[in-house]
């Protein structure tokens, strides 16, 4: 009720009349199906007792035309308005999400995995449009049928009235609720993992080179495998239960046909309706029926729409929790500001029972200097990115820029860091606008300088429409270390005194990475630079060195120093190198 109240009523209440269009619509269609048959069967009849003239059955042979044409039309807008009410809502819904959720992103992202947000955006809000074309309206529409059909029977027949009712009370009552009561639990099982489907696919498909580096390639696919054999083991439950309970109301439906056959002959052998009606009243049982039965399905699917409405709710409700949290102080405006960063003793961990991703970790980053945060995969690396965006807040040390928490500037914390990662996120609009993302107020001037300053100018003014080149989805207008170059002058003209190079240059060939990387430490020469990376490629031209190994340092100190008094790191630089 919590849910229905929160995300279902206000919509019903907002789009009432094009919810009532869609509910008088899909009566109209049941209606003029079964006046269709009413009439056909009243039309074969009269027909079969040869009437002198035709001019005695022409009205029943016209009903049957405009019945016939009636029931596609109604149909026909009855999807339309039900369709278009839903997208309405649908559209609203992923609004409203998103721009929730867009100004948290960095935060949101520690909170939630890029599965569960996917799985929010794309499939539990579209999942929601069931409720109403699936559940809503057939509902509505068969509990009108019901009224319907045993008001209209009592006109002939108050006690066969009674018992149809009965009969009818099986399928619109009694099935929903076994179903209901027997695929709840069912239900909520299949939906949750296939969410863990959904979420460990999509994270294993941004991070798969992770799962190959780190070894536990198999153990993914192991994992994936067991919980796709259980996701069809409950559809396949599912499944036999969905067939037994159609041939049941097949049974059910066709023993109601009877009934109704047998009451119909009776009555017109008592002289209470004429023998022509005796194949109408039997025939029109059927599109009542196909109208009542889409009630069973319909409540059946309720526990899945809770769980969705759950996922979303609990993205929601973490928001303004988060905005409530943060206390976002008064801080000078970072243009022109020098960004000390200093970490004491911090650590971290993911879970009670998981061993920490930090531990005990010590760094100071003076402003402009150029640090390299090397290590394996699960080494800390991303952990220590989202402590230093205020993503994450460490279970014991501090972490401050210019003496305060990460976490408590808010949105600004964009002012203060910005992160080029490997796969930066190119619009489908112009390089222009591209990279304008990164200060709205930017002139034509300025983003013309930064271009040149990532060296692209040249290239793009090659193009027959320059800087006004569309750049395509994701940027597959140009290649990867262009789409690199591109991002790099966004983050130039947003102009933060730190910059986080997340891997940056991962699938690039061995020239285009060094181009780009000197590129990089040029342009960024009066910032502060933390370079984190797998392998060495540019690391000489860092200040210093970290390698983190098991959430801890391992090694640290300038390229010279390490080359010269450290083994291990000499044969990781020489085997980088291609030396050994």
């Amino acid at each position: 009720m919590k849910y229905y109240s929160k995300y279902i009523r206000p919509y019903i209440r907002q789009y009432r009349w094009l919810m009532l269009t869609t509910v008088l619509l899909g009566i109209l269609t049941f209606l003029t199906s079964a006046m269709l048959t009413f009439t056909s069967g009243y039309l074969i009849t009269r027909a079969a007792e040869m009437p002198i003239t035709i001019l005695l059955i022409y009205v029943p042979i016209v009903g049957v035309r405009a019945f016939g044409i009636a029931r596609p039309v109604s149909r026909y807008f009855e999807r339309l308005a039900g369709h278009n009410t839903v997208l309405k809502i649908l559209a609203d819904m992923r609004v409203k999400l998103y721009e929730m959720l867009e100004p948290q992103a960095l935060f949101i992202r520690s909170r939630f995995q890029t599965g569960d947000l996917l799985g929010t955006l794309a499939d539990d809000i579209e999942h929601l449009q069931d409720a109403y074309i699936r559940t809503i309206f057939p509902t509505v529409v068969a509990l009108f049928l019901f009224l319907y059909t045993v008001t209209v029977l009592a006109v002939f027949d108050w006690l066969f009235a009674l018992w149809i009712t009965f009969c009818l009370s099986i399928v619109v009552f009694v099935y929903p609720l076994l179903s209901l009561f027997l695929l709840k639990k069912r239900q909520i099982q299949l939906k949750e993992t296939q969410s863990r489907l959904y979420r460990n696919f999509t994270d294993a498909l941004f991070g798969i080179r992770d799962w190959i580096i780190s070894g536990n390639k198999e153990r993914f696919f192991r994992q994936f495998h067991e919980d796709s054999e259980k996701s069809h083991a409950i559809e396949k439950k599912m499944a036999y239960w969905n067939h037994t309970r159609t041939f049941q109301l097949q049974v059910i439906s066709g023993a109601i046909l009877i009934f109704v056959g047998l009451w119909s002959g009776y009555a017109a052998k008592a002289g209470e309706i004429m023998p022509t009606y005796i194949a109408s009243f039997t025939l029109v049982t059927l599109p009542i029926l196909e109208g009542l039965i889409p009630a069973v399905p319909a409540v059946e699917k309720i526990p899945t729409y809770q769980e969705s409405l759950q996922r979303i709710d609990r993205i929601q409700q973490y928001v303004p929790a988060l905005n409530a949290k943060a206390t976002v102080q008064a801080i000078p405006d970072p243009v022109g500001q020098t960004a000390d960063i200093c970490l004491q003793h911090i650590s971290y961990s993911y879970g009670k029972d998981q061993e920490a991703a930090l531990k005990d970790i010590t760094l100071s980053i003076p402003h402009g200097r150029k640090m390299a945060l090397l290590g394996k995969s699960g080494a800390g690396k991303s952990t220590l990115l989202q402590l230093l965006i205020g993503a994450l807040k460490p279970a014991s040390g501090t972490v401050t820029i210019n003496g305060c928490n990460p976490a408590d500037y808010g949105e600004g914390i964009s002012k203060w860091v910005s992160v080029l990662n490997q796969k930066p996120y190119l619009f489908a609009t112009s390089v222009e606008n591209n990279v304008g993302l990164g200060r709205e107020d930017a002139t034509g001037a300025e983003i013309e300088a930064v271009i040149k300053q990532v060296k692209l100018d040249n290239y793009i003014h090659t193009l027959p429409n320059g800087i006004h080149t569309q750049m395509e989805e994701t940027g597959q207008r140009f290649s990867g270390g262009e789409r690199q170059r591109i991002a790099l002058a966004r983050i130039l003209l947003q102009n933060t005194p730190v910059v986080i190079l997340d891997e940056p240059t991962v699938g690039l060939d061995p020239i285009t990475e060094r181009d780009l990387l000197d590129t990089i430490f040029t342009s960024l020469q009066d910032k502060t630079v933390i370079f984190i990376t797998h392998h060495l490629t540019g690391i000489e031209k860092m200040d210093q060195i970290v390698f983190l190994d098991k959430g801890k340092i391992a090694m640290q100190g300038t390229h010279q120093a390490l080359m010269a008094g450290n083994n291990r790191y000499r044969q990781l630089y020489e085997m980088d190198q291609g030396e050994v």
